[in-house]
């Protein structure tokens, strides 16, 4: 059986990711990074995904804590942001070459095990703007790639997969629900509370994914939803 290795973080791209390589038949290793997050309970949720997806290993691996992101430093996470300025400028939740890192370690890991492919969740579409999601970024990692390992410098390959690079997130969602993923155990938002608190950017973006996919994010009760819709009709904004 062919494996694959999946950067997975407990959010929503990429356990749709881990379901996608779930789908293609790759006997599944996960892995997860502790890098100083603000909260864990995304990587609770990475634990729970990895369980239902029935990954053969799930490493997780503890990083020294970057400074200089909102996720991991004294600064202040943005909050209430329209769309258009989420998407106008790098963020300061930018994590200092947080993908380049994961990428490097997905890779020793797949030489390690025998790999062929390398999934990662990045999205250039509805997304933040880092940097690190950017196509050139991507095929960057790929031209490496075929130069640096044994296995890719004696006949071998390991693709760097990105299925949902391109894909807008209420995309995303459509196949994440004909895969059966589990978005009710994915966590998105900056903040490690109880319920999503729906203003910081990565809660918006998932939120429109949700509402143009025609469907309701499964962390957001009924009562809740119907106020996100509502303000959605009248301005499209959330």
């Amino acid at each position: 059986m062919k494996k694959a290795v999946v950067i997975l973080s407990g959010g929503l791209d990429s356990s749709t990711c881990l379901f996608i390589a779930k789908k293609e038949g790759h006997e599944l290793y996960a892995l997860t990074f502790l890098y100083g997050q603000r909260h864990s309970k995304e990587i609770e949720c990475a634990k729970r995904v990895a369980e239902i997806a029935g990954v053969k290993e799930h490493r997780i691996i503890n990083l020294p804590t970057p400074k200089g992101s909102a996720l991991t430093d004294s600064i202040e996470v943005p909050q209430g942001r329209s769309l258009e300025e989420i998407c106008k400028e790098i963020p300061v939740t930018y994590v200092p070459a947080r993908n380049t890192l994961f990428i490097a370690y997905a890779l020793q890991y797949a030489e390690e095990i025998d790999a062929d492919a390398i999934f990662t969740g990045v999205t250039a579409v509805d997304a933040s703007g880092y940097p690190d999601t950017r196509p050139e970024y991507i095929q960057a990692w790929q031209n490496l790639i075929n130069n640096a390992t044994k296995k890719t410098t004696t006949g071998g390959t390991i693709k760097l997969r990105t299925p949902l690079l391109h894909l807008y997130k209420s995309e995303i969602i459509e196949i994440g629900n004909i895969l059966k993923v589990p978005y009710e155990y994915t966590w998105s938002c900056y903040k490690g509370e109880e319920e999503p608190c729906l203003e910081c950017d990565t809660c918006k973006l998932r939120i429109k994914g949700f509402i143009e996919a025609g469907v309701r994010d499964p962390l957001v009760n009924e009562d809740k939803w119907k106020e996100v819709l509502e303000k959605w009709e009248q301005n499209k904004s959330i």
